[in-house]
């Protein structure tokens, strides 16, 4: 790819013709191969599916190997899989120290016991030119064939469930990053309050309820927000969808930090929110509040491929904005703005 790339994803058009129009030869026993929208790939062990993901950490911080296990886990639940353990890929730059090392395991050990799965094994190194200690994860989980759930699955008609909130690991690291900036704009309780948001990161507990009632997609939301996440699911699935802006779910703490920073919540990464599509969804809402999980209908699945924000339902065409395809985050345009 000529010139300079930005942080983040790879735009979608790039992603198509760059980088998915090279995945060798496509294999009958796998179900679900490599495409847009969708986070994990399917193998095929006859009543059972395996399913594997791999998504990159960057950072030194303490918690890295915590956040690098439960982002992995939440690509495979997304599938309907049960997490059954991790692989973790290590790079070190040079200046980094053994002590460094042993806090990505030991937190990502702390992470692997939350969620009952095992350290399956990864590799680990020294890497010369690194600017930053990367943890790279591949989760691998397991599933019934017939409870297999995909992003592709999405019905004309459907419902479409939000879970938690959106922006919700965008505001803890907006509110521990820029922190300082914040000060004296935003109250400390609610600074305190939005990190705190890090400790509902996992989707798993949703996933499984959602599995065992027969959602016909789910898609976790990550880096480009909800309404990534939402263009995502419905590339995925070919199908169009109007999502509300007032439905949404949004905490005090995302509208408050985002306000203040000027940051558009609805494209800030969301890892620890799903998003589903269900035939019927408030039954659904009600199972995952009977579970303790706060969800909301926050749209539907339309049969062409028309994907709108519209206000509030019933809202008039004239009102209606266009969802694009994700081509960045609202944590990457804020610090790029901080730069300049």
């Amino acid at each position: 790819m000529a010139g300079e790339m930005k942080p983040g994803k790879i735009p979608a058009e790039l992603l198509r013709s760059r980088v998915l129009a090279y995945t060798g030869v496509r294999r009958d026993d796998v179900l679900v191969h490599a495409a847009l929208g969708e986070d994990s790939a399917v193998i095929d062990f006859g009543e059972e599916v395996c399913v594997l993901s791999s998504d990159p950490i960057t950072g030194a911080g303490q918690e890295v190997g915590w956040f690098a296990v439960h982002i992995a886990c939440n690509d495979v639940a997304s599938n309907g899989a049960t997490p059954v353990g991790v692989l973790l890929t290590i790079l070190a730059p040079p200046d980094s120290s053994l002590d460094a090392v042993e806090e990505v395991m030991t937190s990502a050990d702390r992470a692997c016991r939350e969620l009952g799965i095992e350290i399956l094994g990864g590799h680990t190194e020294v890497t010369a030119d690194l600017p930053a200690l990367i943890v790279s994860t591949t989760a691998v989980g397991r599933a019934p064939k017939d409870k297999l759930v995909t992003s592709a699955g999405v019905l004309p008609g459907d419902d479409i469930v939000l879970t938690k909130g959106a922006g919700l690991e965008g505001t803890a690291i907006l509110a521990m990053d820029f922190a300082e900036r914040l000060r004296g704009r935003v109250e400390e309780d609610i600074l305190e309050r939005a990190a705190g948001l890090l400790r509902r990161l996992s989707v798993v507990p949703e996933a499984l309820v959602a599995r065992e009632l027969g959602v016909h997609a789910m898609h976790d939301v990550t880096e480009g927000g909800v309404l990534g996440a939402v263009y995502e699911m419905a590339e995925a699935a070919g199908v169009g969808v109007e999502i509300w802006r007032e439905a949404i779910p949004l905490l005090p703490e995302t509208g408050v930090i985002c306000q203040a920073l000027e940051v558009d919540p609805l494209r800030l990464i969301g890892s620890g929110a799903m998003l589903m599509a269900t035939d019927d969804g408030r039954r659904l809402v009600q199972e995952l509040e009977r579970a303790g999980i706060e969800a909301r209908v926050i749209g539907r699945a339309l049969g062409s491929t028309y994907r709108v924000l519209l206000p509030r339902p019933g809202a008039s065409s004239s009102e209606a904005k266009a969802i694009e395809p994700p081509a960045g985050d609202e944590l990457w345009r804020l610090l790029e703005a901080l730069k300049e």
